[in-house]
């Protein structure tokens, strides 16, 4: 039997924005059909940062799972294919896209992550950790640090398109996306608003749900001179 290939990816939200609503990361733990399934954060992006990886673990632990994460500027796992297929669902934080990026191949996880979303591992992440899966992305992490332009980057490819998120929260985010659009320098693809994710199965859009109201996914497209941007607006989840 074929397995559902799965990512989502969220525009922001979850434990580390959201830490009294964890609507997005029950989602994310249903989405695998476990019982209790075993979670992985990964968070590279932020340089392994002890806070988020405690944040992480005060949230989670108040979930029904099991949770771990897997540190790369620290001693990791012996085997990182052996141990990410016996996850449920990786989870990878936000932070620097570009760094993130440049250690996973390094390291392999490009190819780890692959033959784990083969084996039916749910991907998922946040910010740099939703950016990454797609063919490219909108980043912060290839400008200057005072800079307000922003720039695309060449991602892991797992999704077809783009995706550039925190749209509402971040007033350039917008802006540069479609900049970087109509200069040809990004291909057409996704953008979310904070609290939005967007759930894929098999490369294709599958439900887009939000842990807030009034904040929207958009799919955006160029001609080359004008932006075309749908709007769509996500399921509410429930918020206990």
């Amino acid at each position: 039997m074929k397995v559902s290939q799965q990512i989502i990816a969220l525009g922001g939200g979850g434990f580390s924005m959201e830490p009294d609503n964890l609507a997005l990361d029950r989602y994310l733990l249903e989405q695998t059909g476990k019982p209790r399934p075993k979670v992985c954060f990964v968070p590279t992006a932020s340089g392994d940062s002890d806070n988020y990886i405690r944040r992480f673990y005060e949230s989670l632990c108040t979930l029904d799972c099991t949770p771990s994460h897997l540190a790369l500027f620290q001693s990791p796992v012996d085997d990182l294919q052996s141990y990410a297929l016996e996850q449920d669902l990786i989870y990878v934080g936000g932070g620097n896209t570009r760094n993130l990026l440049a250690i996973w191949r390094d390291w392999g996880l490009d190819r780890v992550f692959r033959t784990a979303l083969e084996h039916g591992v749910v991907l998922a992440g946040i910010s740099a950790g939703s950016i990454c899966w797609f063919e490219q992305g909108v980043t912060d992490s290839m400008t200057p640090k005072r800079s307000t332009q922003l720039a695309s980057i060449n991602c892991l490819g797992f999704l077809e398109g783009s995706n550039c998120p925190h749209y509402d929260s971040e007033e350039n985010r917008r802006r540069e996306y479609h900049r970087l659009l109509k200069s040809r320098e990004i291909v057409d693809g996704w953008a979310a608003d904070d609290g939005v994710a967007l759930h894929f199965v098999n490369g294709s859009i599958k439900t887009i749900v939000s842990s807030r109201t009034n904040v929207y996914a958009y799919r955006v497209r160029t001609n080359g001179e004008e932006i075309h941007e749908e709007q769509i607006e996500p399921h509410c989840l429930k918020i206990l």
